[in-house]
């Protein structure tokens, strides 16, 4: 598998693929942010918009592929305010579920945090999903559990969850 990191005509030039993974993520009941059922041109149009925000150094996203299929994807985002140029967040790390169970999500993991670091980036954050796989992988890699917030947010099919956040000293 080959991970790599998109500029913005990387991104618009995979985003079908980027969006089937997408689609894959939320059909599996992960949440990332959206209500199933996803229909492929909203994840597209979702994808799409990112491209303003990887040209504006606001967003970095990779990709892993295994021969022409996009199989992983993870981005960090950026913020804009001064005080915070030391800090990103971890988002949208998705593993397509006939890639998981080899080690792609941790791969991707420590692409970001490597990237991160190479960015002067000394703080990374994330929510996740609480008692979700993904949970154990924070956890695995040295990520620190900083607390609970109930209800957060909504699981693809409407149901709302509590959220765990995490941060990472780099």
């Amino acid at each position: 598998m080959i991970v790599t990191r998109l500029d913005e005509g990387q991104l618009l030039g995979q985003v079908g693929d980027l969006a089937d993974l997408l689609v894959d993520t939320v059909e599996d009941g992960a949440s990332v942010g959206f209500l199933a059922p996803l229909g492929r041109t909203a994840a597209m149009g979702w994808w799409k918009e990112r491209a303003a925000a990887v040209a504006a150094g606001q967003w970095a996203a990779w990709v892993a592929r295994e021969g022409e299929r996009t199989v992983g994807t993870v981005s960090l985002a950026f913020p804009d305010k001064p005080n915070s140029r030391h800090r990103a967040e971890l988002v949208k790390l998705m593993v397509h579920r006939d890639a998981r169970g080899q080690g792609l999500g941790r791969r991707l993991l420590t692409t970001a945090e490597e990237a991160a670091i190479r960015a002067g980036i000394t703080l990374l954050h994330l929510d996740t999903e609480t008692d979700s796989l993904a949970e154990r992988l924070y956890g695995a890699a040295g990520w620190t559990r900083a607390g609970v917030i109930p209800d957060y947010a909504a699981n693809p099919d409407g149901a709302l969850r509590p959220t765990t956040i995490y941060f990472k000293h780099l």
